[in-house]
């Protein structure tokens, strides 16, 4: 039978669950099972597609084409293995498929009702997908906390699971403990409530991941499990660390794993990810946990290094999704930040992520209605700024705010062989850049800004139009993994084959990247733009839609129509990051 953990949230929101279900994941993969994981937002929107990065954080692209939250970035990168669209879900999209089944009568006449519909839908998507996963446990974390009443009806599905499978389904809930500083002591009244909240839907946690800046001591874990009444053992301390990866080596210092495969009744080791499923080895035979453990401990203890020692890269990321109010909002990029560190550790450096709004470089019409604009004095020592870093990074976005300084930035950026990663948003605009400066064309434009430009240099997909005139924007860009075909002797051909020790990891030269886009680079100015030197070095198989350009005279100058952050693995960096980063050493 499979087992299944819901991880919820106490006090707070973005107190680190999809982390902690990811760690969670990772440990037990390291016992040899099958471990996959589900993210349920409580949203009523169908997917993350539409949602503002700065209110939300990253969409992240799956392999078959859904846009989802930011969490199944985590669960990919910790697991090494794809997410697909199964293991994602929405308020809107349970009601959506009930409705569907309602009018196809498939609930055979019955009054279909919130309760017990709404509920038993959820269910059968977890279930769903853990026979597509063949997974022996599933990990399905409910977004935000514990209270809030969108969240009462996925609470009512793990609650009716427990009650039907209760040896089979534990609950751990991640809370915050607040240390407030005219106090100067942790409390632990905050989580105290916030499992009482819990109680509330019919749900006692078995476990308590304690977040806070400091460990959690003896004496708050006994008071936490009189209070909470959980056993002191199972009352897990989740202090701040340096790293996200530090996480799972941080929960096995108080046998993490083995607690948790106690309360669901399972042995410590389960030979089916690594052995057959049915010839079981004995136990004395079997590798032990810390064995299984110790490629990601090694990994977390070179970054612990590598944040201590002085070798360093810096990395510039010009964009425009960072502020919200008086603060950073780094989730919006957040698979960029972890290729780039993925990548960096893998040259054996740390990095060092300044973030760069790319209105400092635009001034006079160029700003408009956005804000006050820099005098071009001002701009222009903003872009000499850019010389300080080792590389530069324009990731994808939308829209027209920003546009213009990025541009600026580009060109300052290839003038002065800064190596540069264009990441789809990033790669036209590198095109637009090229064709205004080299080629001259100055009125050169993307249709998404500019559909009156006469030069388009890119322009909308022929496919994509019609979707845009009938205002259907919602999961109809193009999503998902699609093929590019390199050629040979340019930059992105021998990172590939590089990081594949001298082979593709495709037949002819064929690599797969997950995209999310709407326009494409103009074919009609392809030959004018490769005479003048920008370089086509990645093509979709049929030679149509160009997926990579290149400056071959500059260090590193590569623009991406796709994007890669997305496929980057802590054990296994993305190789055009590892690349970028290795060029600007």
């Amino acid at each position: 039978m499979p087992k299944y953990i819901f991880v919820v949230g106490g006090v707070m929101s973005s107190v680190g669950k999809g982390v902690a279900a990811a760690s969670t994941a990772k440990i037990l993969q390291t016992r040899g099972y099958n471990v996959t994981c589900i993210k349920i937002d409580p949203y009523i929107n169908i997917d993350a597609g539409t949602m503002n990065p700065i209110e939300h954080g990253e969409v992240f692209v799956t392999e078959d084409g859904d846009e989802t939250d930011q969490d199944i970035g985590n669960y990919e990168r910790f697991l090494n293995q794809n997410i697909y669209s199964i293991n994602y879900m929405t308020t809107g999209r349970v009601y959506l498929s009930v409705i569907q089944k309602e009018r196809n009568l498939e609930y055979k006449g019955k009054c279909v009702e919130v309760v017990p519909h709404i509920p038993e839908e959820i269910i059968n998507r977890i279930k769903n997908a853990q026979i597509k996963s063949n997974a022996d446990i599933v990990i399905t974390e409910i977004g935000g906390t514990v209270g809030e009443y969108q969240n009462i009806l996925f609470l009512e599905a793990a609650r009716m699971m427990k009650i039907k499978n209760h040896n089979d389904v534990m609950f751990i809930m991640v809370s915050y403990m607040p240390i407030p500083s005219a106090v100067g002591e942790m409390k632990t009244k905050p989580t105290q409530f916030a499992v009482r909240t819990l109680n509330s839907s019919g749900i006692q946690p078995d476990m308590l991941l304690c977040r806070g800046s400091k460990s959690l001591d003896d004496p708050r874990k006994e008071k936490l499990g009189i209070f909470c009444n959980i056993a002191a053992e199972n009352i897990i301390s989740a202090p701040d660390v340096e790293s996200i990866y530090d996480i799972p080596v941080n929960f096995e210092k108080e046998n993490y794993g083995d607690k948790v495969l106690k309360i669901l009744g399972l042995d410590g080791y389960n030979p089916s990810f690594v052995g057959t499923r049915h010839t079981l080895p004995t136990m004395a035979n079997a590798p032990t946990a810390n064995n299984q453990m110790q490629e990601w401990s090694d990994f977390a203890e070179k970054i612990k290094k590598l944040k201590q020692s002085v070798n360093k890269t810096k990395i510039g990321i010009v964009g425009k999704y960072f502020a919200t109010g008086d603060f950073v909002l780094k989730d919006s990029y957040m698979s960029v930040i972890e290729a780039v560190k993925h990548a960096a550790w893998f040259n054996n450096v740390d990095v060092e992520i300044d973030w760069i709004n790319s209105e400092e470089f635009e001034y006079n019409d160029a700003v408009g209605a956005h804000g006050c604009a820099p005098d071009e004095e001002t701009m222009n020592n903003n872009l000499q700024k850019l010389k300080q870093y080792n590389g530069i990074i324009v990731p994808g976005g939308f829209g027209s705010r920003g546009v213009e300084g990025k541009i600026n930035a580009i060109k300052f950026i290839r003038e002065n062989n800064i190596p540069f990663f264009g990441l789809c948003y990033g790669m036209q605009l590198a095109t637009i850049e090229y064709a205004r400066n080299v080629l001259g064309i100055k009125d050169a434009n993307t249709e998404e800004i500019n559909p009156e430009s006469k030069n388009c240099v890119i322009h909308i997909m022929h496919e994509q139009k019609e979707k845009i005139e009938k205002g259907n924007f919602g999961g109809t860009m193009r999503l998902g993994a699609y093929p590019c075909l390199l050629k040979e002797d340019s930059i992105s051909y021998k990172s590939y084959v590089g990081a594949c020790h001298g082979k593709l990891s495709a037949e002819n030269n064929i690599i797969s990247e997950r995209h999310r886009h709407r326009y494409e680079f103009n074919n009609y100015y392809r030959e004018q733009l490769e005479d003048a030197g920008l370089k086509v070095t990645g093509t979709s198989p049929d030679n149509n839609l160009v997926e990579i350009i290149e400056i071959p005279k500059n260090k590193f100058f590569v623009g991406v129509q796709f994007h890669p952050e997305f496929k980057s693995r802590p054990l296994n960096p993305h190789p055009l990051f590892v690349e970028f980063i290795k060029s600007g050493l």
